[in-house]
């Protein structure tokens, strides 16, 4: 077959949105994937689309995306990428073009080489021995977990005496919540350090519903932990992140922000929860999860090849 390849334009997020649903729909049962996810995507402050995306057309259609970003400035680099089963040649395109702009990505920031990754789902579209092959590992595995929500089961829960729980309502409460989620999410595989604004890219803060964002304190302590939701997800309600400091846990406080965000849901008349965890979380994350009544919805790899 022969494919046409250009960069992705911004009127293009909805022929991807509608590419991404499609193999979605393939690899996990159900399009979970929204035109706001996309547009972000596109709007990303460390992307040129014109040198750091591809579209793969087969006549009309599109069978194939790609996109790589730099959020370290030194090695590490970001990749998207997309195909239809049936239009493997195309991907392998999109990957030879990914890798070139990766490692040039990565010369230009003063590195020797480029530690590329890639989120893939565990049975995905693309045949992950074309890119075996090509010098590509998994070296981590992430769960999507997700769980029903009633409103007449998930009230709010109690907050218990010394402890509170508040909206983040203004600057000074995003700023602090920026400055927990560096200090909770340092320890974790892949962290890369984000500036306050960079940060306020990343959650697509202009689009986001704050008063779905929350600090827990203590009376001792202050703040020490943190919840990020958003609700513009067709699917399910989204947590995006939930952290709380080292010295805090073991007292309670996550599954309160959790059990706090579900109530929140569910008298938004949403029925279902989701979120995402690295399997290899040592803080205790993926129990915490699984004692909320959280399950596995799907999983997804963390591929890695060293291009110098």
């Amino acid at each position: 077959m022969s494919y046409a390849v250009r960069p992705a334009e911004p009127a293009d997020a909805p022929a991807v949105t509608d590419l991404l649903n499609q193999v979605d729909l393939i690899e996990i049962g159900r399009p979970e994937t929204d035109l706001s996810t996309v547009e972000a995507e596109f709007k990303h402050p460390e992307v040129d689309l014109s040198q750091d995306s591809w579209l793969a057309f087969h006549g009309d259609r599109l069978v194939a995306y790609a996109l790589v970003w730099d959020e370290s400035n030194g090695e590490r680099i970001d990749a998207d990428h997309y195909v239809l089963p049936d239009h493997q040649e195309a991907g392998q395109q999109l990957f030879t073009a990914l890798e070139t702009r990766a490692l040039a990505r990565a010369h230009a920031n003063g590195a020797s080489q480029a530690v590329l990754h890639l989120h893939l789902n565990t049975e995905p579209t693309l045949d992950t021995e074309l890119i075996r092959e090509r010098g590509w590992s998994v070296v981590r595995r992430y769960h999507v977990l997700h769980r029903r929500v009633d409103p007449a089961e998930d009230g709010a829960p109690r907050v218990p005496a010394g402890v509170r729980l508040r909206v983040c309502a203004d600057e000074a409460d995003r700023e602090r919540v920026h400055a927990l989620y560096q200090a909770t999410f340092a320890e974790h595989f892949d962290f890369q350090p984000r500036a306050y604004e960079q940060w306020l890219h990343d959650v697509d803060a202009e689009k986001l519903d704050w008063s779905l964002v929350w600090l827990v304190s203590t009376e001792e302590a202050g703040d020490v932990g943190f919840l990020l939701a958003r609700d513009d997800r067709e699917a399910m309600g989204w947590i995006r992140s939930v952290g709380v400091l080292r010295e805090a846990r073991a007292q309670g406080l996550g599954g309160l922000l959790l059990r706090h965000a579900f109530a929140a849901f569910a008298a938004r008349g949403r029925d279902t929860v989701g979120l995402g965890v690295d399997t290899g979380n040592t803080t205790g994350a993926p129990g915490l999860y699984a004692r909320q009544g959280m399950t596995v919805h799907y999983a997804v790899d963390t591929w890695e090849t060293v291009l110098s």
